[in-house]
């Protein structure tokens, strides 16, 4: 049952704070586009976007900064359920789930709705195993519930370990979306955009650890609230005529499928697929001599600058040729993994529909067709559901989700925190397919089919930023944008809409601003949480159990700063896409923390040996598995052979092996080595009768 509206002055008081700010919030926006429609250029209304809202939440930072270890770790434990609900929402709805979310259900149709079952269904987890008895620990971190559960610093440090690199490859994917959206907003480069956004992620979680977090987060949660609810709503108004987003859903839907058969049929639609598999015949002769492909590439490149330069051309066009040699593979293996996605990439886009699969269709293949058909059918619906395994004991293992229900004041408040949580998050979950069902059928009917020479600016804006998020090339040159010819990344189809649909760019801007406030939420709950595990569970009870509050929180500050400049770094390099490394942190999680917790809580004979034992054995089957089948991970560690995949599971789900794997560990070593000391016990008898 969803609690009452608060009554007692604390929450009233916050009721009253944050009403205003919503009120201010957009008054401000409605600003900006009359100021728009007088002229303000679309620089100033990013710039101004940005400065607004972190600005504010640089003010929220600053007074509520403290030094004090429980209002640094836990915000006092004084939270209320709603406005903890409203944080955790905020702190849980990343980058991935405001940018990504559409664009995954945009780029795969049902298949994406593996996302929206497992994130939710993994509160399930947290509000009937988890949450209550965190709470009832009065533990700060999850190291320090699981130090404490089964009375090892051991399993401390494997556990501050583990929440460190599942928090800093989930951190890398929230800063190289920070980047992307202040690169949109300003026009800066993506590697500066990267370091400008995390100085907002630091003005929070550096002055005031979990009290500032929390409150920063709740404003960051109207923020991108607003921002996604809005496009959403004018979209539905715009082609159906409701605001309510799930009633355009299905009218919307039957207009795409009946696109879809058209632009399947449509001759100009075959003739580029029929040149992206010519394109993908070129790569695949070039793999059968790679050296030899490799001598030809470079030779042509150079002879093509000697040339330019005997001609006395131009000095641009000459740099362009010669950053073309620069570009060339350096050695016949990188050249190799470059062909081979490449052909990838090129056989995916000599399909119908540029690769993807038809929106309606629940599952590739056919159960009723041909033997290949009928596998295709069947690892397809395997991968579905091995995914949303995977995301729901990952949510229910996230280390920096969980510690938020260690902030409310009571038990009680921390069921009814995960409730509320629940309630904040499908505002946005319930959206997402709607919006990437529309977005697509303004893709299909008004992008699709204009002159080339008569595109929006905002494509060549997006393509200045990255050319592999949003790219056009007139493949069957016929001067006309076929579908097979628009190449869009997942991770801005959110950014893009409002600018698709021909809104005013202040909207934009907000959608902008909203993404930015969902990535700096889970950045900032992310931050601390590595922090915490480097101050709180390795230094102060494994390396200096003397170490004051003070100089505890302290030195979590400034590995707090480190750890935001390392990601940053990282996030530079563009590693991989938003939602696979997101998905990738999830199958860790769930294979490190969740079999540990729940035995820990449930099974009274669950020891130290056995935990040790589950989270290194979970965690090793979960990271071999993905590095022997992603290509990617595979070549960067030199593993030779081609890709296995075990029953066709996809590296994204490699989870599925790591949590059985742990399970078996922790119930195996605990039989067979001796009971949990008493200090265990003692904490489980007080988790199993909770105050």
């Amino acid at each position: 049952m969803i609690p009452p509206v608060p009554s007692d002055p604390f929450k009233r008081r916050l009721t009253r704070i944050y009403a205003w700010y919503t009120l201010g919030f957009l008054l401000f926006v409605l600003a900006l586009g009359l100021l728009e429609r007088a002229g303000l250029s679309k620089n100033w209304i990013g710039f101004a976007f940005m400065a607004a809202t972190v600005g504010v939440y640089a003010v929220i930072g600053v007074l509520s900064r403290t030094t004090d270890s429980a209002e640094y770790y836990v915000a006092g434990r004084r939270v209320p359920a709603v406005f903890n609900g409203m944080a955790a929402g905020a702190d849980w709805m990343s980058a991935a789930s405001f940018m990504g979310m559409a664009g995954t259900l945009y780029l795969s149709g049902y298949g994406g709705l593996a996302f929206v079952l497992g994130w939710t269904g993994g509160f399930c987890l947290v509000a009937l195993c988890l949450a209550p008895y965190l709470r009832a620990s009065g533990c700060f971190t999850i190291p320090d519930f699981l130090g404490s559960r089964y009375g090892s610093n051991v399993l401390r440090l494997v556990a501050a370990l583990a929440a460190i690199g599942i928090s800093f490859i989930y951190l890398v994917a929230q800063i190289y979306g920070v980047g992307l959206i202040t690169t949109r907003l300003t026009g800066m480069s993506f590697e500066v955009g990267v370091f400008v956004g995390v100085g907002g992620v630091l003005v929070c979680s550096f002055l005031g650890g979990m009290r500032a977090v929390t409150w920063t987060q709740v404003a960051q949660y109207i923020i991108l609230i607003v921002a996604y609810l809005v496009p959403v709503v004018w979209l539905g108004l715009q082609q159906s005529g409701t605001p309510v987003p799930l009633a355009a859903y299905g009218q919307q839907l039957e207009s795409i499928s009946q696109r879809e058969r058209e632009l399947v049929r449509d001759p100009h639609e075959l003739e580029v697929q029929v040149q992206f598999a010519h394109r993908a015949e070129a790569s695949a002769a070039k793999l059968l001599d790679v050296p030899a492909a490799l001598a030809q590439e470079r030779r042509l490149a150079e002879h093509q600058v000697a040339m330019l330069k005997a001609a006395d051309a131009p000095l641009a066009q000459v740099q362009a040729a010669e950053k073309r040699v620069a570009a060339l593979p350096r050695t016949p293996t990188e050249a190799a993994e470059r062909w081979r996605r490449q052909q990838q990439a090129d056989e995916q886009r000599a399909l119908p529909l540029a690769g993807m699969p038809p929106h309606a269709q629940a599952f590739a293949g056919d159960p009723e067709g041909t033997p290949a058909e009928r596998q295709q059918f069947s690892e397809s619906r395997r991968n579905f559901l091995a995914l949303v395994f995977c995301l729901v004991v990952g949510t229910a293992g996230l280390p920096h989700l969980l510690t938020r229900y260690c902030t409310t004041p009571t038990v009680a408040e921390a069921r009814r925190s995960v409730a509320w949580s629940l309630v904040f998050i499908s505002l946005l979950y319930v959206s997402a397919p709607a919006l990437a069902v529309m977005v697509k059928y303004e893709v299909f009917n008004h992008l699709v089919g204009t002159r080339f020479d008569s595109l929006p600016a905002w494509i060549g804006q997006w393509a200045r930023v990255d050319p592999s998020l949003l790219s056009v090339a007139d493949v069957n040159g016929d001067g006309v944008l076929q579908l097979g010819e628009l190449r869009i990344s997942g991770d801005i189809i959110t950014l893009i809409t409002p600018e698709l649909a021909g809104l005013p760019y202040v909207i934009s801007g907000m959608v902008a601003a909203g993404g930015l406030a969902a990535a700096l939420s889970t950045a900032d709950g992310l931050l601390l949480t590595v922090s915490a595990a480097l101050s709180h569970d390795i230094y102060f009870h494994v390396v200096n159990p003397q170490a004051s509050a003070t100089r505890r929180v302290t030195l979590s500050k400034a590995l707090l700063l480190a750890t935001a400049l390392a990601a940053a770094a990282v996030a530079t390099q563009k590693p991989a896409d938003i939602l696979f490394l997101v998905a990738a942190a999830f199958s860790f999680a769930g294979a490190a923390f969740f079999p540990v917790l729940v035995l820990g809580v449930f099974w009274r004979r669950a020891n130290a040996a056995g935990a040790v034992a589950g989270m290194l054995v979970g965690t090793a089957v979960t990271a071999w598995y993905m590095a022997c089948a992603h290509p990617q991970i595979r070549a960067a560690l030199g593993i030779p052979g081609p890709v296995t995949l075990w029953w066709g599971v996809q590296p994204i789900s490699a989870g599925l092996f790591g949590v059985p794997a742990a399970f078996a560990a922790i119930l195996l070593v605990s039989a067979l080595s001796p009971a949990p000391r008493t200090s265990g016990a003692g904490m489980l008898a007080l988790l199993r009768s909770p105050p």
